[in-house]
């Protein structure tokens, strides 16, 4: 199977359109409503977006984290999950789930004690195809795992945290959901943005199914998956 590709006019417009999907499977369910959160860049328009709303029932499942990252470091994806995501949609501190790199197992059997994640949004690395932390070559059925961190993943995060100095300045080792976690959820939403992921679009557009060597085909190998770009990412 392939993702379905849908073409927006730029990143505020696939913002207001995605976070109005996301709403309407909030509203359609009772109980906690999982949404799986990447940090950085790609979704802040989305975040932004949602923030018209308030989801109590909604849990902020979060993809990744860096080893022994402090909360209050510019590059902490707990401290983005706080204050960018949950904290401007109403959602409780407590319904917010990290992976934990002592015990990155966790986060997976929490998932699914809750009955799974119900939408999984995805952000594509320009340089790898990297998702979350997980590198290419990665299995299809990976749990949350601890991971090293690819070199190329590294230097595309040079430009998502800008206050690295340098290639030294960014971990090398991180707590990341699997592919496998990403594959359960219920459904996947890749967005992909701007010029600088052009390349990136182009590389998940030329495959029709899953490539390990791309971990951002995973969604070609998913039910219910679609690629969102905006005209600047389009190849």
């Amino acid at each position: 199977m392939t993702a379905e590709l849908r073409v927006h006019p730029d990143a505020v417009a696939l913002g207001a359109a995605l976070a109005g999907e996301i709403r309407r499977r909030y509203e359609a369910t009772t109980g906690l409503f999982l949404l799986g959160c990447p940090s950085g860049r790609t979704m802040r328009t989305t975040y932004r977006a949602l923030g018209e709303w308030r989801f109590e029932r909604m849990v902020v499942v979060a993809m990744d984290e860096y080893v022994d990252a402090p909360y209050d470091a510019h590059f902490s994806c707990a401290r983005f999950a706080h204050q960018e995501i949950a904290g401007p949609l109403g959602v409780p501190a407590d319904q917010v789930w990290m992976p934990d790199a002592t015990a990155p197992e966790e986060l997976d059997r929490r998932i699914e004690s809750a009955g799974g994640i119900d939408l999984f949004l995805l952000a594509s690395g320009a340089s790898d195809g990297h998702v979350a932390f997980v590198p290419p070559g990665s299995p299809r059925d990976g749990a949350t795992a601890v991971l090293e961190l690819a070199e190329s993943t590294r230097r595309d995060n040079l430009a998502t945290f800008p206050l690295f100095r340098s290639l030294d300045d960014v971990p090398r080792r991180g707590v990341s959901v699997g592919l496998g976690t990403i594959g359960a959820a219920r459904a996947l939403r890749m967005v992909l943005l701007g010029a600088g992921k052009r390349e990136a679009a182009a590389r998940l557009l030329a495959l029709a199914a899953f490539d390990p060597g791309w971990p951002a085909s995973i969604v070609h190998d998913h039910p219910d998956a679609e690629i969102w770009l905006d005209r600047e990412a389009r190849p």
